[in-house]
C-alpha cells in the first residue's frame, strides 16, 4: 500500500460518493493517503477524517477553488482546519454567490420548459451545498437527461444551454485565505491555463511569490510531455510535487480512484515531502 491520490471531490460539493464512502473506497483500492478537496466546501472533512481514523486510512483535509484567469486556474489547499472561521468565512461568501448562481441556471431551465424549482434540488441535496451534480439528478427524475454525464452536456456544462459561469476569488486572495488557514497551496492541473512554457515559468514564479508551495505535476488529463515539464519546472523553481484523479464519481465515469484513466501511480513520497516541507515551516499535519 504505497498509493495516493491528492484531489478527490464527495457529494459535499459535486462528487456522487459521501466522505464516508469515498473513504471506504480509497482503502478497498488499496490507497495508503487520500486527500478529500471539495469546491469550497469544507463541509465533507469531518465526516472524512472520521471515516478514516475508524478504517486506519490517512486523509488529509483540503478544499479546492476557482481563481479568475484568462484560462481555468484551480487551487489546492492541503492540510486546512475545518473548522477554521476565516477560511469558511471566505468560503461561504463563494458558497452564497454559488447559490445565486444555481438560481439563474434554474430559470433558464425554466424556461426551456423544464419544471423545476429550487426547492426540490435543496430536498435532494440534504445537508450538502447544492451544486450542479444535484441541479442534474433532479433533471434525471424528470425524464430531461438520462445520466449525470447527458446533463452537463445538454444543460449544466459550459457548453450547456443553462450554463452560468462560476464567480471566482482572484488568485491573490485565494492563495491567501488557504495561507492564513496554515494550509499547503498547489496549482491544481495547470494544462487547464493553456499557458506555454515560458508564461507558465513566469506565472508560477509570481504565485510563489504569493505563497504558492507546489503544483498538480501528476494528473490524467496531463500527456507525458505535459508531467515531464511541470516536473522539471518544480524541481527549478523548488516546488513540490503534488499529483491526483480528480475523482468525482458517476460524474468522471472514465476517471478511476487513485488510478485516473489507469496511468497514475503516485507514491507516498509526495506526501511525504508535503510533510517534510510543512515541518520546517512549523505546521501540523
Amino acid at each position: 500500500m504505497s498509493q495516493i491520490d491528492l484531489h478527490t471531490h464527495s457529494t459535499a460539493s459535486d462528487g456522487t460518493y459521501t466522505p464516508f464512502e469515498l473513504v471506504r473506497l480509497a482503502r478497498n483500492t488499496g490507497l495508503k493517503a487520500i486527500a478529500l478537496t471539495d469546491h469550497d466546501t469544507t463541509g465533507g472533512l469531518n465526516e472524512a477524517l472520521k471515516a478514516g481514523r475508524e478504517m486506519n486510512m490517512e486523509v488529509i483535509p483540503g478544499c479546492e477553488l476557482s481563481a479568475r484567469y484568462n484560462g481555468l486556474m484551480h487551487i489546492l489547499g492541503l492540510w486546512v482546519k475545518p473548522e477554521t472561521p476565516d477560511l469558511n468565512k471566505s468560503l461561504l461568501e463563494l458558497r452564497n454567490k454559488r447559490n445565486a448562481r444555481n438560481q439563474i441556471m434554474i430559470e433558464k431551465l425554466r424556461k426551456l420548459g423544464i419544471e423545476i424549482t429550487y426547492e426540490e434540488i435543496k430536498l435532494l441535496a440534504g445537508d450538502a451545498a447544492i451544486g450542479r451534480p444535484h441541479i442534474c439528478r433532479v433533471l434525471m427524475n424528470k425524464g430531461a437527461a438520462s445520466s449525470i454525464q447527458e446533463a452537463f452536456e445538454k444543460f449544466l456544462g459550459p457548453d450547456g444551454k443553462a450554463y452560468v459561469p462560476k464567480e471566482k476569488f482572484n488568485p491573490d486572495k485565494a492563495i491567501s485565505v488557504l495561507k492564513n488557514d496554515q494550509a499547503t497551496v498547489i496549482l491544481a492541473h495547470p494544462f487547464s491555463m493553456n499557458l506555454q512554457q515560458d508564461e507558465l515559468r513566469k506565472e508560477l514564479i509570481r504565485l510563489k511569490d504569493l505563497g504558492l508551495d507546489g503544483v498538480e505535476v501528476f494528473y490524467p488529463e496531463h500527456t507525458k510531455e505535459q508531467t515531464s515539464l511541470y516536473s522539471s519546472l518544480c524541481k527549478e523553481l523548488s516546488l513540490l510535487p503534488s499529483g491526483g484523479s480528480d475523482f468525482h464519481g458517476s460524474i468522471k465515469p472514465h476517471i478511476k480512484l487513485g488510478k485516473g484513466r489507469g496511468n497514475l501511480n503516485l507514491p507516498y513520497s509526495l506526501v511525504e515531502a508535503m510533510k517534510d516541507k510543512r515541518a520546517e515551516q512549523g505546521l501540523w499535519t
